[in-house]
């Protein structure tokens, strides 16, 4: 038991469960976009993933990321210097058409922790700012990237999946925010810093009904995607419900970050019925 619960950490800690859930919206986008998934991108989004989380958690001093003391971070070091091999193999296997955009992502996913400005560490420290690049950078990744693959036109349901996409992180990023605000320091000026939990938790309730909604604003209506954002948005709020600022260890970590992962089985349990 204790050696299962050790490779359960090291799954959520060396950022395998946060990476599941990127591939797993870019699959829900695939299909929506009745588009063909491109498996090479899948691996990269993966282990770039990986790659990307690691970075940010553990090494924002390269110093820091690279002399390693415990054993502990030494093997989620190793592990995180193989998935960056797996990175670039399948990076290179793109065709260059999307190269530009990958590179447009992590330029942004790199300033997020590297510092930028000299008044401010880096972009994560800009007031505010952290929640709403991150939920960019996802949607740019898991809609985005399999538009401009699929060399599909970006119009107006395309734009309509890009702004749902990009409040459904949002709001999954909010228990986290919630859960850290007291530990966070004071110049990030995180939602919950500014308005408190209650008012989060009701701005939260309000995306999560836009996110919902936003789905008959489509030019072609889909009654299977309509559901699944129906169920999804229904996790949304019982989500939110249950945040709290002491959380379970596994709350955030574990469960808000599954839900992308229900969201892509709803949709292959809806096609495999239908």
């Amino acid at each position: 038991m204790q050696l299962l619960s050790r490779f359960f950490n090291f799954y959520l800690d060396a950022s395998i469960h946060v990476a599941l859930a990127v591939v797993s919206l870019y699959e829900v986008s695939a299909i929506i976009l009745k588009s063909s998934t491109n498996w090479f991108l899948l691996g990269f989004l993966f282990f770039g993933t990986i790659v990307c989380y690691n970075f940010i958690k553990y090494g924002v001093e390269a110093k820091k990321y690279l002399i390693v003391s415990n054993p502990y971070h030494k093997a989620i070091q190793v592990f995180s210097f193989f998935a960056f091999g797996f990175a670039v193999y399948f990076f290179f296997q793109l065709s260059k058409e999307i190269w530009l955009t990958i590179m447009i992502l992590m330029g942004v996913s790199v300033l997020y922790a590297i510092p930028l400005l000299p008044k401010a560490k880096n972009l994560r420290s800009l007031g505010g700012a952290k929640t709403f690049l991150v939920a960019l950078v996802w949607m740019g990744t898991t809609v985005l990237l399999p538009t401009i693959d699929n060399q599909l036109e970006v119009n107006w349901d395309i734009g309509v999946l890009l702004t749902q996409r990009f409040l459904l992180v949002l709001i999954l990023l909010l228990p986290f925010e919630i859960r850290d605000m007291d530990y966070d320091k004071p110049e990030l000026r995180t939602l919950p810093q500014r308005v408190g939990v209650k008012k989060t938790k009701m701005l939260g309730y309000i995306l999560t009904l836009g996110y919902f909604l936003i789905c008959f604003l489509k030019d072609e209506f889909n009654t299977t995607e309509v559901f699944c954002k129906l169920l999804v948005s229904t996790l949304l709020l019982i989500v939110l419900i249950l945040t709290r600022k002491k959380q379970h260890i596994y709350f955030s970590s574990f469960w808000v970050e599954l839900i992308p992962m229900l969201f892509l089985g709803m949709f292959y349990f809806m096609n495999w019925i239908v």
